[in-house]
């Protein structure tokens, strides 16, 4: 069982709560729990965690990816390959995008070529 790193999560929650404009008692009522858990979550001192149902509660509500809060704690998997070839693609400009894709599409080519 993993023990989650509460620090980051409640400290990433906080952050983004009061990015979106919501205080603590608002986003509390928007999530349905007291401002005591709110703030409990949010604390670097507490081990209090949500719930999977309240996490999703959260992001929903704070329009932001269980991915963002939880990244200390996620080995890398798709989501991160697929945000790096993001990260790469939205660096290139257009001249070179066009190689790129031409360069994935030979390399899937191959790959099928290898697999018959």
């Amino acid at each position: 069982m993993i023990k989650m790193n509460q620090n980051s999560i409640g400290k990433r929650i906080g952050e983004v709560r009061r990015d979106r404009g919501y205080s603590g008692e608002q986003f509390a009522e928007l999530v349905n729990i007291t401002p005591v858990y709110e703030r409990q979550i949010e604390s670097e001192k507490s081990s209090k965690a949500p719930s999977l149902p309240l996490l999703i509660d959260i992001c929903n509500t704070l329009r932001v990816s269980p991915d963002y809060l939880l990244r200390d704690l996620l080995v890398n998997n798709e989501i991160t390959e697929i945000q790096e070839l993001d990260t790469l693609w939205k660096s290139l400009p257009p001249s070179k995008q066009s190689l790129a894709v031409a360069m994935i599409k030979a390399a899937l080519e191959s790959c099928d070529d290898s697999n018959t």
